[in-house]
């Protein structure tokens, strides 16, 4: 990897509007967060989105989008902080991560766990406001959350855990909306898994060569050569499990024509794709916010 490449794949941009707003050790937490990378932040959201207006066969009550979408934002700036905390050692040896504050040493380590407890405790405030049920899944994704970031250690497919861990305020959604969590919520929730999978391999691939060196697993170590046919499998799955769950769900036909728009644009980024370019690897995954886009419109068109 070239010098240049790297400098341009560090998720850490000097002179962004956190550096040039806020003072210095308040920057190093706003990045822990990765507030300054809220590309997570929109890939737990939409899906979330989706489910909302699903379970709610349209839009749903102001109460409970503001509680989901605060919700997604406290869980995926949690999730960060404890995935920097478990790679802190490892993310100073990665071209795209070696700036992060913990990689860096810009915090120390009880500093961010710290700041991880008190996250913890401004998401479990929600929990006032969501149902029994709701409450119990939403304590039940903690372990998993805290979890992911040493399945790398352990196993190559680190990313359904993610997937899981990622889309688990669509089960939620349903819960709290219904009060329970019927079979298409879960078929659809398994495409969220799916597409996740696809789309966080993609984004693998770019720390591929250095999560050889430093001893880290992936599914895109897995697939190797064949990723972009892998890929290309779990989008296909992500759709059909979306149809299929949309159709139990009783989804109206311009769901359906979405669906074919957002296979259309899974199909551009497994064509587009260049497993031995990173930066285009890169450029590729930031595409799954407008397929998060499509699919959270597709939930609310299928409701018409």
């Amino acid at each position: 990897m070239s010098h240049s490449e790297s400098h341009d794949l560090s998720d850490i941009k000097q002179n962004d509007w956190v550096e040039r707003w806020f003072s210095p050790a308040l920057t190093s937490y706003l990045r822990l967060a990765r507030l300054d990378r809220p590309v997570g932040i929109w890939l737990v959201l939409f899906p979330c989105i989706a489910a909302l207006f699903q379970a709610s066969h349209g839009w749903p009550g102001a109460k409970e989008m503001l509680v989901f979408c605060l919700g997604a934002f406290l869980m995926r700036s949690a999730g960060s902080t404890i995935n920097d905390i478990a790679d802190r050692n490892f993310d100073a040896h990665v071209e795209r991560t070696r700036f992060r504050p913990l990689a860096s040493r810009q915090i120390s380590t009880r500093q961010a766990v710290i700041f991880f407890i008190f996250q913890l405790l401004f998401a479990a405030s929600l929990l006032y406001f969501l149902n029994p049920l709701t409450r119990l899944m939403a304590l039940a994704v903690v372990p998993l959350v805290i979890l992911y970031p040493f399945c790398k250690r352990f196993t190559y497919w680190p990313q359904a855990v993610l997937g899981a861990a990622f889309n688990w305020g669509m089960l939620m959604a349903w819960a709290q909306i219904k009060g329970a969590v019927p079979p298409s919520a879960i078929l659809i929730w398994l495409g969220a898994v799916a597409w996740q999978i696809g789309y966080d391999t993609v984004y693998a691939y770019v720390d591929a060569r250095d999560d050889v060196r430093i001893g880290i697993k992936s599914t895109a170590l897995l697939f190797g050569k064949c990723g972009k046919a892998s890929i290309g499998l779990f989008y296909t799955a992500a759709v059909a499990l979306w149809s299929y769950g949309g159709l139990l769900s009783s989804m109206k036909a311009p769901y359906y024509v979405a669906m074919v728009a957002i296979a259309m644009h899974m199909s551009w980024q497994v064509w587009r794709l260049d497993l031995q370019k990173p930066s285009l690897s890169f450029n590729m995954f930031l595409h799954n916010i407008l397929t998060g886009i499509l699919f959270a419109l597709a939930a609310l068109v299928g409701t018409f």
